[in-house]
């Protein structure tokens, strides 16, 4: 898969180089959700490895949209799939509502409360990652080998790789 900045196709793992665009791709989308969403709303992130300039990615923008409330958050559900998303649930992540765009994937919106621990883990994990070169770096060769050892298996790719971030997420809070 090459040329368009950003498709992934079901299980794939396909990591590809930063592409400047990632960054207004976002922008554009953030809009759109703004739009459509109003104060339901409490903040619109980029996350993910598409949010940190050099690092290889799976093409895909990982959009983090904070809410007040988990529950009141269901009235957002049918608004965000008229913007052409699938609505997936939790899908692994309690009070997580999770929804997908694109065949191949191209978006992902996570919604979740503000000032739970997986919003807070979203934005430290991304800042982290943008402010240390090296951190970055031993994160981009890690993706690299596990997308090399599962090229098939996105499940296992994921899993491989969420001791290092929650080693990265731990050491955050105790530095804060």
């Amino acid at each position: 898969m090459t040329g368009a900045p950003l498709g992934l196709a079901p299980g794939r793992v396909d990591l590809r180089p930063y592409d400047e665009s990632w960054p207004q791709l976002f922008e554009q989308e953030r809009r759109l959700l703004q739009a459509a969403l109003g104060d339901r709303i409490l903040a619109i992130e980029h996350v993910g490895s598409t949010a940190i300039p050099g690092i290889m990615a799976k093409p895909v923008l990982d959009i983090a949209t904070a809410v007040e409330q988990f529950e009141a958050a269901f009235e957002c559900v049918p608004i965000v799939e008229g913007l052409g998303y699938d609505y997936w649930g939790e899908y692994g992540i309690a009070r997580r509502h999770y929804f997908i765009r694109g065949v191949p994937r191209t978006h992902q919106v996570h919604m979740v409360e503000r000032g739970s621990e997986t919003w807070r883990d979203f934005i430290v994990f991304r800042d982290r990652l943008r402010r240390d070169a090296e951190l970055a770096k031993t994160y981009a060769e890690l993706k690299m080998a596990l997308a090399a050892r599962y090229p098939e298996d996105r499940q296992a790719y994921t899993e491989a790789k969420a001791e290092f971030i929650r080693e990265v997420n731990r050491r955050a809070r105790q530095d804060s």
